[in-house]
């Protein structure tokens, strides 16, 4: 294929980040390939969705839409939709002829898809067999960022920093990076490879949004300073709590409403005080919105993307409708000033309190202020 037949990629005022310390460059959003492939993608094979049949590749058309809106980056994992996230992604991909270069291309390790004592977990074996087989079912040579889903207890650490400096070694991945890890263990592997001059981690993915801040917002706050630590933010919108749309009940076609993992939150939603509060908080939430001339879902965007130490924030969608109103938080960055983030923490009263310095300034890695 020559350099005139794949689609030409334009960025469309996508604000692109450096991911962490590195030279690569993130769209400020990206997209998700959990939510989107385990509630549209096995349903669509089946010929029927949970409201009725449905036609079309809604894979692809959210994907080119992404694309065409300046979202280059698209992350998945070897367990979402058990593997399926992973072909279908590199199926549409190879469709549409994009050229590989012009893509970020994250996925993870951690939850294999088989039951043998070797097929999970973050041994040298798993690290090494996994990523191929993720490669395998991308149909790509390698992808831009590899996570560690979670930190595995049951290694050492430096077999696992060995194992991912052997991986990016290969030339299987660019990078690699954390999910879910304590402040701890990501300081533990850049103590490991600074020893053995090997490949730090440069980013971690984790849960980020206006109700859940002390991991991304103080835990993490030393990371960022001493090793530029990036983020790519999983669950903005508190599985769709920040858009408003469990404000009076729990709609039917919601996910709270169906999938199992959250069907515990949606009992206690409307009937707990924490429930109750967060609500009458997303309210007040929305009045600011509608004042700003925008939604709740762009404002709560925007308020995780005017955070500096915020690398990309990754969207899960299962319709290019929700895609298009993710998309109208870039209109909203503007709107969002000093003023209206101090007005937002006056609702949300949550932002977690900073570690002492008793009067001391942190310094990073380097020594500089």
């Amino acid at each position: 294929m020559s350099s005139q037949q794949y689609p030409e990629f334009d960025a469309k005022g996508m604000p692109f980040r450096r991911l962490g310390p590195t030279g690569l460059r993130v769209p400020v959003l990206s997209l998700g390939g959990c939510a989107l492939l385990t509630r549209t993608l096995l349903f669509l094979r089946a010929g029927l969705t949970l409201g009725g049949s449905v036609t079309g590749d809604p894979v692809k058309d959210i994907i080119k839409l992404a694309f065409e809106s300046g979202i280059n980056m698209f992350d998945t994992a070897e367990a979402y939709a058990k593997g399926n996230s992973e072909l279908e992604m590199g199926r549409v991909i190879k469709e549409l002829g994009y050229k590989r270069s012009d893509l970020v291309i994250t996925t993870k390790i951690f939850w294999g898809l088989r039951n043998g004592p070797n097929d999970t977990g973050l041994s040298r074996k798993h690290i090494i067999e996994g990523t191929k087989d993720c490669l395998e079912r991308l149909q790509m040579d390698y992808v831009d960022v590899i996570f560690a889903h979670r930190y595995d207890r049951t290694v050492p650490m430096e077999e696992i920093v060995r194992a991912f400096n052997w991986v990016i070694e290969k030339g299987q991945s660019l990078y690699w990076g954390t999910s879910e890890w304590s402040a701890e263990e990501i300081e533990e592997a850049h103590h490991v490879a600074a020893r053995l001059n090997l490949i730090a981690p440069i980013a971690e993915q984790m849960q980020h949004h206006m109700f859940h801040r002390e991991r991304p917002e103080k835990e993490y706050a030393a990371l960022y300073k001493k090793y530029h630590y990036g983020t790519t933010v999983w669950s903005p919108l508190a599985a769709g709590l920040l858009t408003g749309k469990y404000n009076d009940g729990i709609p039917a076609d919601s996910r709270l409403a169906r999938e199992g993992m959250f069907k515990q939150r949606a009992a206690t939603l409307h009937s707990s005080d924490d429930g109750l509060a967060q609500i009458e908080k997303v309210k007040k939430l929305t009045k600011i919105a509608e004042r700003l001339g925008t939604t709740m879902t762009a404002l709560a965007l925007a308020w995780l993307a005017k955070n500096p130490n915020t690398s990309t924030i990754i969207l899960g969608v299962t319709s290019t409708t929700q895609l298009e109103q993710n998309l109208e938080a870039l209109k909203a960055l503007p709107l969002i000033g000093d003023k209206e983030l101090k007005e937002i923490e006056e609702v949300l009263a949550n932002k977690p309190e900073e570690f002492p310095t008793y009067g001391r300034p942190l310094l990073d890695v380097h020594g500089r202020l």
